[in-house]
């Protein structure tokens, strides 16, 4: 490779403070080593970085190119040799969190700009499933920790958990939807023969999982809990849908609860993680869940 990033440590510097001298002195270089980098490297690449010609060296077209993308490649390897110097002190290059889209993403916000805050250089990357699709990530190692597992794990082990909450349901229609007049509490041969709204799994190898569903009931799916809320609250199914996730819909009246006689039992949610991946990340986010406050706070 013939582009070294010395050499774009001293273009860049060159550009900033505006002359060969003044980059010298800013690099603690004498003169003539600033002005070799710059000749070694237009020899190297075999173009002219600056022009010459007038009474102050200007940078060219294929100069001013060079350092645009230079920097991009300066700052990327700042932030790659802190993150090996940060996984050299035991925390990991990346951390994969799954969240079940029965946690609210915002109410995770806090808990991230919180861990940003300690500088530990980890990068995240935060993925949604729906269902049974948080144990489908973690089980096949695309997540290493889960935030709202619903219910019991796969079997086959390889992971630990603690109780995150429990979700309670009510099931929900629109003010226009035909059950709204319908006398209380609704049984289930009156509520099958309306259309039921379902958030689709998203487990890629696990079973999907499904719940409050009536045989031969007409099912719209759509992509996740947060559609589910939406589709109903338009009329065009009724279903179980989270108390946490739905008080501004029912207290604005776009959303009516209704008793039924087959009434749906708490979900209960877990934090998951791979018990194989002990960084310090990962292990970071272990103690702040432990946290009662927050857990709460979680499924306000």
């Amino acid at each position: 490779m013939r582009l070294a990033l010395d050499s774009l440590v001293v273009l860049d510097a060159i550009e900033r403070h505006g002359s060969f001298a003044a980059a010298a002195e800013a690099l603690h270089r004498v003169p003539s080593a600033v002005t070799y980098a710059v000749q070694k490297l237009e020899e190297d690449l075999g173009v002219s970085i600056f022009d010459r010609s007038g009474h102050r060296a200007q940078l060219t077209e294929a100069g001013r190119e060079l350092l645009r993308e230079g920097r991009r490649l300066l700052v990327a390897a700042g932030e790659l040799e802190a993150r090996v110097k940060r996984v050299a002190t035991g925390f990991e290059v990346e951390l994969r969190i799954a969240v079940d889209d029965l946690v609210p993403m915002e109410r995770l916000f806090p808990l991230l700009d919180e861990f940003y805050n300690s500088s530990c250089g980890t990068r995240l990357k935060l993925l949604t499933e729906v269902y049974g699709g948080a144990w489908d990530a973690l089980v096949s190692g695309r997540a290493d920790l889960v935030i709202g597992a619903p219910s019991d794990g796969p079997a086959g082990g390889g992971y630990s958990t603690h109780p995150l909450g429990l979700v309670q349901w009510a099931f929900m229609l629109a003010p226009t939807h035909p059950l709204a007049g319908a006398p209380e509490p609704l049984p289930p041969e009156v509520i099958v023969q309306h259309r039921s709204i379902a958030a689709a799994d998203s487990s890629r190898n696990l079973p999907p999982r499904t719940s409050g569903l009536l045989s031969g009931q007409d099912v719209l799916t759509v992509p996740d809990m947060r559609s589910k809320i939406r589709f109903q609250c338009a009329g065009l199914g009724v279903g179980y849908l989270p108390l946490h996730m739905t008080r501004a819909d029912v207290q604005a009246g776009r959303l009516l609860i209704r008793q039924v006689v087959e009434t749906r039992i708490g979900t209960p949610l877990f934090i998951a993680w791979r018990t194989a991946q002990r960084g310090k990340a990962l292990a970071w986010f272990l103690e702040r869940l432990e946290d009662p406050a927050l857990r709460e706070s979680l499924l306000a």
